[in-house]
């Protein structure tokens, strides 16, 4: 079983898509909750990735 690399924007887009989803006046809450928290893990892992690469990109520029 091969384990799915998921991109960063991969990550942003599923988070647009929990925005959308909590914009809807019909959620409960707690579907929205959930959801709430869904975003906020997926955000974390976005800007880890972007540290992550930061931080490469910085040990790659010190190599020079």
């Amino acid at each position: 079983m091969s384990e799915e690399i998921i991109t960063f924007e991969k990550k942003l887009e599923d988070a647009k898509k929990v925005l959308e989803e909590l914009s809807n006046p019909e959620i409960s809450l707690a579907d929205g909750m959930k959801k709430y928290k869904d975003g906020l893990k997926l955000l974390k892992e976005a800007t880890k990735m972007i540290e992550e690469a930061k931080l490469e990109y910085t040990n790659l520029q010190s190599e020079d």
